[in-house]
């Protein structure tokens, strides 16, 4: 590690992989800055219940679960920076990080930047409709007495449904016949009288109708179905949030690694693997991992 690098760190995202690293570093008395544009529990502040993370064997709701780590992250002394991450660069011997209104430098960095959600292909959606549109149910979570439809055939989807069931109907819309989900999930949906699941539905097009959304498509090989709803809630897919990594970054990130300044943790490198243990592990790790470096320089 440079000289002039510093005993800092800087962690790109407060979900779990985020926290935990952030937690750990202070507790090596490492200085830190963790940036968050929204707020921090990540993805788990969207799920209805989590079951495997150890400690709640009757599983504890989402946002109880992401309360709870933001309050520990808090407690630990680290500084959240409340704010878009535009762009990390490392040039110098020292990361820069860019937000809307600022710049900061440190010596090593935490990318806990999770993923974004995919839209489908081929699915044309009306200016109009736009408004009504959504792939994080966190912009929704507050609706009560709607009709929302989920696309998508997998655990996002049915667990999303189950999760705004408590509130409002919901359609599963799958392109296919056969869910994706764990067989849990779908068994709660299958019990759930607030719950339709609507499959070989093919959505084509999305349109502004009335005061919600009109959705055309061709449903058992028929086209020209459609079906209306409030609200429309994609559940397709995610990727990694990595468009903020600047050139230079993105040409030496395994350099970096090698290096022991850099580090990619939870589901913006885990793939399929986005469970919530797993990205706090995958933070404590890295956080680890950083005390080792600055303990042998």
């Amino acid at each position: 590690m440079p000289d002039n690098a510093g005993r800092s760190a800087a962690v790109i995202g407060a979900g779990p992989a985020g926290i935990a690293a952030a937690v750990q570093l202070r507790r090596f008395g490492i200085d830190t800055l963790i940036f968050e544009k929204e707020k921090t529990g990540g993805l788990v502040r969207s799920a209805n219940l989590v079951e495997n993370y150890p400690g709640f064997p009757d599983g504890i709701p989402g946002p109880e679960l992401a309360d709870r780590f933001a309050r520990h992250l808090l407690s630990s002394g680290a500084s959240v920076v409340s704010g878009e991450v535009l762009s990390l660069e490392y040039a110098g011997g020292s990361f820069a990080i860019k937000t809307e209104k600022d710049q900061y430098q440190a010596g090593f960095a935490v990318i806990a930047s999770g993923t974004a959600a995919l839209r489908p292909e081929g699915v044309e959606i009306s200016r109009g409709a736009e408004p009504f549109v959504f792939t994080e149910i966190i912009s929704i979570s507050d609706l009560e007495g709607k009709k929302i439809a989920v696309i998508g055939s997998g655990d996002a989807a049915f667990d999303y449904a189950l999760n705004l069931s408590k509130k409002n109907d919901l359609y599963i819309i799958m392109r296919g016949s056969e869910p994706r989900c764990l067989p849990l999930l779908l068994e709660r949906a299958h019990s759930n009288r607030r719950i339709e699941i609507i499959r070989r539905f093919d959505s084509r097009k999305v349109e502004k109708y009335s005061s919600g959304l009109l959705i055309t498509g061709k449903k058992e090989g028929v086209e020209g179905e459609s079906l209306t709803t409030d609200r429309l809630l994609f559940a397709v897919g995610r990727e990694p949030a990595t468009g903020f990594f600047g050139r230079g970054l993105s040409k030496n990130i395994d350099l970096l690694s090698r290096e022991g300044i850099l580090y990619l943790v939870g589901d913006v490198k885990n793939g399929i693997f986005r469970q919530t243990a797993i990205a706090a592990g995958d933070g404590i790790k890295a956080a680890m991992a950083i005390e080792k470096v600055i303990s042998r320089v």
